[in-house]
């Protein structure tokens, strides 16, 4: 009897022991990656760096972000074809059919529904509360607001031609979009769905990210190698800060304090951090191929970028200032999202 206890003891001590290194070694967030020629999505445990599956998305997936809430997340998905700047694009019919925002369930790890949401969608954002999403339609110089409880449109206001990088300012909530062509920012207002004012930055602008307390905007500015810096009080240019030769800035990620800012370099295969306090580069972290999407984990600890022309995704240590590892994923990879684990 007091054999069989100590037996019994032993086998729930090791029942406990187990438990616990399961739970240690769970995941509290996971990493979305869309991949824009293989069409699916990568999915990334935080607490492994391994990809943990793989799903079909559609056509083109781009711009993925998840909801505040962590219960969905969303991704945008083109029939037009892939093609360099200045291409006739009679070449290539487009497939509108494809055209549309993916509703993915997180919990699932499958795509559950897909809205119309305008023409040739690539990036967007996600306003505060989570009820909208503001949409850049890369052929049809618009954006998009869905209502992201049913799926439909809520409005459409026009920009310029090739809109691209939509950024939503979390103090007061206005919209802003690059457009490409002539080197324009538009700010919008979205509840009179209208431009309030329209920024110069030339050199080709892909993204945005706001300062945390809405007061300045960072954009990346492909062709000029530069970042535009705004004030976002009163819709002016204030500085541009070049970063090292050989960069093409595409993506970019605020630090959740707000005194960094990351910003990945396309072809120039590295991240760059920029002090925000000194508005000046602080350093450069090699990375992936054609590194374009970037993102924070929830911890603000790691960086995760999508490395589009090596298929991989890097994981760099935030605090070193090192890149831990590459994780392959699809073919590739464009658009990069964190999510916390569901409890």
């Amino acid at each position: 009897m007091y054999a069989s206890g100590v037996n019994a003891q032993f086998i729930l001590c090791l029942f406990l022991a187990s438990a616990l290194v399961v739970r240690a070694e769970s995941a509290d967030y996971f990493i979305y990656v869309s991949n824009e020629r293989s069409g699916d999505i990568s999915v990334i445990d935080g607490a492994t760096d391994s990809v943990v599956a793989t799903f079909k998305a559609g056509k083109r997936p781009r711009g993925i972000h998840a909801a505040p809430d962590g219960n969905r997340l969303f991704v945008t998905l083109s029939g037009s074809p892939r093609m360099a700047p200045g291409l006739d694009e009679n070449r290539a019919p487009a497939d509108k059919t494809a055209d549309g925002l993916g509703v993915i369930d997180p919990v699932e790890r499958k795509l559950i529904d897909r809205w119309h949401v305008g023409s040739d969608p690539e990036q967007f954002a996600i306003s505060k509360d989570g009820r909208f999403a503001f949409i850049a339609n890369e052929d049809d110089s618009s954006a998009s607001i869905i209502d992201l409880v049913s799926g439909q449109s809520r409005g459409k206001v026009k920009v310029s031609d090739e809109p691209e990088g939509v950024g939503v300012n979390p103090q007061n909530g206005e919209v802003y979009v690059t457009c490409e062509e002539k080197g324009e920012i538009f700010a919008i207002d979205p509840d009179q769905q209208r431009v309030v004012a329209t920024i110069e930055t030339g050199g080709r602008p892909r993204s945005i990210a706001f300062l945390p307390d809405g007061s300045r905007a960072y954009v990346a500015c492909e062709n000029g190698g530069y970042l535009a810096v705004i004030d976002a009080a009163s819709h002016k240019l204030l500085l541009k800060i070049q970063l090292p030769t050989g960069s093409l800035p595409m993506g970019t990620a605020m630090a959740t304090d707000g005194k960094e800012l990351y910003v990945s370099t396309g072809r120039g295969n590295a991240v760059v951090v920029v002090d925000t306090q000194k508005n000046a580069v602080a350093t450069t972290i090699p990375v992936g191929n054609r590194v374009w999407g970037i993102a924070l984990d929830p911890s603000g600890s790691k960086l995760y970028t999508a490395n589009g022309a090596s298929n991989d995704v890097s994981v760099v240590d935030v605090k070193s200032r090192k890149e831990l590892r590459r994780i392959k994923v699809g073919d590739g990879p464009w658009g990069i999202t964190s999510i916390r684990a569901a409890k």
